[in-house]
């Protein structure tokens, strides 16, 4: 048999499709076949595209494009493949293979059919996979953080969603599956794991019959290693015993990633949301009264059909009144197949916008303030890159959370995937910068901020 192909991944979209990249890379070693960085030098090249909006999908089809204009054999994964399957088989002829989201699993199975020739699709409409700890995985991240998924999939039906579409029910993995993948990637070095799912808080609900967030915490807390993060925690999921567990568990982060999408109960119940809008204001002074150092980021929709100037003044009071340490905007994408895509009052893209810009206006002086907050502190901050020409470390703390916040930049010496003290000179709107602590920074300073 001759020697095997060369395979290039491009990975699009979220970090839940990067741990589905991790895994197809992990099969794909473990079967013997060469993974290599550069498209270029690639036999196939591996695209998992993201399908959530149209700015996502218009830079999956940018990507395509540009690789079958390189004569690439072409393997489309991801939502985009379980979105427009006949679409894609239709358009590109380059693509010798389209694999679901519930289907990357068989990755190695669908490249040794098409090397005989085959133009293979594995699509399933209704996917049901989740890897677990025995899953192969080849981590694409930096050195010091990993993403954790402790489910896929959802069984909200929000108005503006495509992903039940697209992933499936939840499917949630046993909380023994997570702690001993959580124990092997601490063994690997990681000093962060950030547990995904599409809503974390309703973690369980499928196996337990109830949800087992705070149970998964208290054991997840036996692991050494230093920061665990939640994302995606839903308003409602935050009971008592959830907040408890974050309290109780030292090495839980008091970050917590609620994405509210909108304040005014109208426009929630339009986005089929329509219990949220009765507890927004409860569950976010439950978490501060509860965690006094939380850290709280979330993101809204702004132009949701029908929304209007109202609605829009009670969203920008609502996040003046609550400051978040971080806010992301998006403009509202009309996505067909969901039951947004056909209600009335469209807005128009240029008012979005001016939503958009004018929302983020008002959130930069509050995140102006809480960085500025940190001046004067030690803490500890991840180090992950390190800019070659100036020598500069760059590194997240744990108010950070990769991507979607600031940075820490710091001078002084430190490896790479370390933990270390910093001390923070100086803030902007979103990012801090300071210097590798001294011994008399940790005498003179404030005590060093835990964890």
């Amino acid at each position: 048999m001759g020697t095997k192909p060369t395979i290039a991944v491009s990975h699009l979209g979220c970090e839940k499709n990067r741990i589905d990249t991790e895994h197809m890379l992990g099969l794909l070693v473990q079967a013997g076949y060469s993974v290599d960085a550069n498209e270029e030098l690639a036999d196939y090249v591996i695209v998992n595209t993201c399908s959530f909006i149209q700015s996502a999908r218009e830079e999956s089809v940018r990507t395509l494009v540009e690789l079958a204009e390189a004569d690439k054999k072409i393997v489309i994964t991801g939502c985009m493949a379980q979105h427009f399957k006949q679409e894609l088989l239709d358009e590109l002829p380059e693509a010798v293979a389209l694999v679901g989201t519930g289907d990357y699993h068989k990755i190695v199975d669908v490249i040794q059919r098409t090397e005989v020739g085959e133009r293979v699709t594995e699509i399933s409409l209704q996917p049901t996979y989740i890897a677990d700890e025995n899953t192969p995985r080849y981590r694409t991240t930096t050195e010091g953080v990993a993403y954790l998924r402790v489910a896929e999939g959802c069984d909200y039906r929000c108005a503006f969603c495509i992903i039940p579409h697209l992933r499936g029910n939840q499917r949630s993995r046993t909380i023994e599956s997570i702690v001993a993948e959580a124990k092997r990637l601490a063994s690997e070095g990681v000093q962060e794991l950030i547990l995904i799912s599409q809503i974390t808080t309703n973690y369980g609900i499928d196996i337990y019959g109830k949800p087992k967030l705070a149970e998964l915490l208290r054991a997840l807390g036996k692991v050494e290693v230093p920061w665990i993060r939640i994302h995606y925690a839903y308003p409602t999921g935050l009971t008592p015993d959830v907040i408890a567990a974050i309290q109780e568990t030292p090495n839980v982060l008091p970050y917590m990633d609620l994405p509210l999408q909108h304040s005014h109960p109208e426009v929630l119940r339009s986005m089929n949301r329509p219990w949220q809008g009765q507890v927004n204001d409860a569950i976010i002074q439950r978490i501060k009264e509860s965690i006094p150092n939380s850290v709280l980021r979330t993101t809204f929709i702004v132009g949701f059909p029908g929304e209007t100037d109202e609605h829009f003044e009670h969203l920008l009071e609502f996040v003046q009144r609550h400051e978040f340490d971080h806010v992301g905007v998006f403009t509202f994408s009309p996505e067909e197949g969901t039951p947004a895509y056909t209600l009335p009052n469209q807005l128009p893209q240029a008012v979005m916008n001016q939503r958009r810009q004018t929302l983020m206006q008002v959130q930069q002086p509050i995140s102006l303030k809480k960085n500025h907050l940190e001046i004067g502190k030690v803490v500890n901050v991840l180090i992950e890159q390190e800019n070659p020409e100036t020598g500069e470390l760059l590194g997240r703390s744990s108010r950070f959370s990769p991507e979607v916040d600031g940075l820490v930049y710091v001078s002084g010496e430190a490896s790479l995937g370390s933990l270390v003290p910093v001390a923070i000179d100086d803030a902007s709107e979103y990012d801090l910068y300071g210097h590798i602590a001294t011994a008399a920074d940790l005498f003179n300073h404030q005590p060093l901020a835990v964890p």
